[in-house]
């Protein structure tokens, strides 16, 4: 990066770092491309009950978003991807009043949101062909596709649960049997720490002994066995298993979370039975819903949204009860979950909040803050440069197999990486915690995207800058095309006069475009959610 480009990096948009890079409240003009006027009358029972509680707790919440922001705000969440240059003007610019409606139910009925979820999912269900979840490429592959495909189609979340918890057979064959070979601790008792974690998200390495060992009794006739096939496994119901401790056909009593007791035959599969009450019990909906929530608005209503305990309550009780009830009420319907949520007030807040308590922030007064995650910012970065990023796998296989041009956030196998997703903390995928995703920006982030050869060669090559400095484009014209292909929006006049400004060194149009476009995606605004 020239010393020149250094600079302007440094100047252009500085009242944005004001405003939202510092995070503290602020008056921002009538022509701020950050705020479309405040909050209205509730649009759904989601809106009553946050704007409930922040009344009670005497709490402004922010004016709601732009426009300009919620095209790319939309497009990130549900689909992990930025939309283009065309998308975004074409949303700025039409004056329908549902608009908004109908972006999100058309972002919810494309590929990119199973993509996405599928990602999120693949983390909760440890989705890895290597060590140490050594699920092997063909079985990673094939329950990714399954994940994938549950998504695409809506399946209620209470048949995919079950699914998962019943599944027997090949590994190879049917792919939710890999939920029992995707743990590094397959004793029953591990099993069930891995079900408690996935589907309640409570971490049952905290509960008393005697409670863990009642429901470990549930996963206690799991067997596994080996075929011809090279590293395929069947997983199946074993009634002869002593981990069991079914001896001489006599009923053994398992403990379910809420406490109560269920007597188990020896020729009966108790996984059929815990899936039976899991999937009525409160909270299975609490623990989805509230994930659903914390990937949308930042945060769990229970924060950490794996982390449910009684000394852990949620912020807003009434919130977390009416979304589970209404989720269970819809048949488990995800899509219509995140419908709800999307078209709220509450998620169509701007990020530049009016109050700095810290109650705010886990009320839901403004929209969070959030650095993208490493999948959803190289897949930016490539969509914009038109390059591609090049990945490996630990121990490269025969049924490892990499399409060019494939998103980060559609890799079927947290083995498959590179050293760009490394760095900014994708998750290795070997727990399942929510934790193990790590977006906090540091030193070798900072200077890989402002000064690395990868960054260099990416815009360098990028076939916006060649389509910007070619022709006889007007400086605004240039400036626009470049804010709108990188940040959603078109430039404000004091960005436009910075830019201008800055041609007129005589840096050559290609160089101001190059510097242009490395300034704006080193800028605050691109990296984050906002």
């Amino acid at each position: 990066m020239s010393p020149r480009a250094v600079k302007f990096t440094a100047i252009i948009g500085g009242w944005l770092l004001l405003s939202v890079l510092l995070m503290v409240p602020c008056k921002t003009s009538a022509a701020s491309p950050f705020e479309n006027g405040s909050v209205g009358a509730p649009r759904n029972k989601i809106d009553e009950l946050v704007f409930a509680r922040l009344k009670v707790l005497d709490i402004t919440p922010a004016r709601l978003c732009s426009d300009p922001v919620f095209v790319r705000r939309v497009y990130l969440d549900v689909t992990g991807t930025l939309p283009t240059a065309a998308e975004a003007q074409q949303f700025i610019l039409d004056s329908s009043p549902d608009k908004r409606r109908v972006l999100i139910d058309r972002l919810l009925e494309g590929d990119e949101y199973a993509d996405l979820l599928a990602m999120k999912w693949g983390d909760m269900l440890r989705i890895k062909a290597e060590f140490p979840i050594n699920l092997w490429p063909n079985a990673a592959q094939s329950y990714h596709r399954w994940v994938h495909d549950a998504i695409r189609d809506n399946t209620p979340c209470d048949k995919f649960a079950r699914t998962l918890l019943t599944a027997s057979g090949s590994n190879f064959e049917l792919p939710p049997v890999n939920f029992y070979r995707a743990m590094q601790n397959r004793t029953p008792a591990g099993i069930a720490q891995t079900v408690a974690l996935t589907f309640l998200g409570e971490r049952a390495d905290r509960w008393p002994s005697n409670q863990l060992a009642g429901m470990a009794m549930f996963f206690a006739n799991i067997g596994y066995k080996t075929t011809a096939e090279w590293k395929e496994e069947i997983v199946f119901f074993n009634p002869a298993s002593t981990n069991a401790g079914a001896l001489n056909g006599s009923p053994q009593k398992a403990v379910l979370r809420d406490g109560s007791t269920v007597k188990l035959s020896p020729d009966q599969d108790p996984r059929i039975v815990f899936a039976d009450w899991l999937v009525k019990n409160p909270q299975f909906a609490r623990s989805v819903v509230n994930r659903a929530w914390s990937w949308l608005l930042g945060r769990g209503i229970v924060q950490e949204p794996d982390d449910f305990r009684a000394d852990n309550p949620p912020a807003n009780p009434e919130l977390l009860s009416f979304l589970e009830k209404d989720f269970v009420s819809s048949g488990y319907d995800f899509k219509r979950l995140y419908r709800q949520i999307l078209n709220s007030q509450t998620y169509q807040l701007a990020s530049i909040p009016q109050s700095n308590r810290p109650e705010a922030a886990a009320n839901f007064a403004c929209y969070p803050l959030r650095r993208l995650d490493a999948e959803v910012l190289i897949d930016a970065l490539d969509q914009i440069t038109g390059a591609s990023e090049k990945y490996s796998s630990a121990i490269p296989e025969p049924y490892t197999f990499i399409p060019d041009n494939l998103r980060s956030i559609a890799l079927p196998d947290g083995s498959i990486t590179s050293p760009f997703l490394e760095m900014f903390g994708r998750p290795p995928r070997d727990t399942g915690l929510e934790s193990e995703r790590n977006n906090r920006i540091n030193a070798a982030q900072k200077l890989c995207l402002l000064n690395s050869s990868l960054m260099q060669k990416k815009i360098e090559s990028s076939r916006m800058i060649d389509f910007q400095s070619s022709g006889n484009r007007s400086t605004t014209e240039v400036v626009t095309g470049m804010y709108l292909g990188i940040l959603s929006r078109f430039p404000t006049a004091a960005e436009i006069r910075t830019a201008q400004e800055y041609y007129q060194t005589g840096v050559g149009k290609r160089q101001a475009v190059v510097d242009l476009a490395w300034a704006l995606m080193n800028s605050t605004e691109f990296l984050y959610r906002h």
